[in-house]
């Protein structure tokens, strides 16, 4: 594969635009780049929660995994035409999931974001996945995005509010439900 950044900084994007996949240049603003760079922070946010020593393997290597699809959708996303995500990563995060979510306790309420560190940084990440999502269906009205690409952002955020509640019993946290009465 090479020496693929052999150098950092280029100067090219002084002017304000950035390098697509593909080699055509766009606005650093572009609706594309909005997108691509969500997913990116996303990923980086999931970084963040795979950051704590608490993380339990499963969910350790389910977000791992979940950070190298990120890279992938943030490639067929940076270069028109590309098609990198697939059902079966779709279906790969349905199971875990499922998984995960039935060793919960049945959600009766709304939950605040929060219950442990690693939990926390897990729900930061799920609504950083939302706004990722929504910069693909904006980006989906201009250019053709393929359905799996939308999919996958969608079932990601359920994921991650799972993983989450995971996160914070395994960490002895305490999820705080949502009372509009509190008084």
């Amino acid at each position: 594969m090479g020496n693929r950044l052999s150098k950092i900084y280029t100067r090219t994007g002084d002017d304000g635009t950035t390098g697509l996949g593909d080699g055509d240049r766009t606005p650093k603003d572009s609706t594309r780049v909005e997108a691509y760079g969500t997913v990116d922070e996303a990923n980086s946010a999931i970084g963040l929660v795979l950051a704590a020593d608490t993380v339990p393997d499963r969910i350790r290597v389910c977000l791992t995994e979940v950070q190298h699809d990120l890279f992938e959708l943030g490639g067929e996303l940076c270069i028109p035409g590309y098609s990198a995500v697939t059902q079966e990563f779709i279906d790969r995060l349905e199971n875990d999931l499922d998984a995960f979510n039935a060793e919960l306790p049945r959600l009766k309420e709304f939950i605040l974001p929060g219950g442990s560190p690693a939990a926390a940084a897990c729900h930061l990440a799920r609504t950083i996945v939302r706004r990722a999502e929504r910069r693909v269906i904006t980006l989906s009205k201009v250019d053709d995005i393929r359905p799996e690409a939308i999919k996958y952002l969608n079932r990601l955020s359920d994921l991650l509010f799972v993983a989450a509640r995971t996160l914070a019993l395994a960490e002895n946290g305490k999820e705080t439900l949502w009372n509009r009465d509190r008084g």
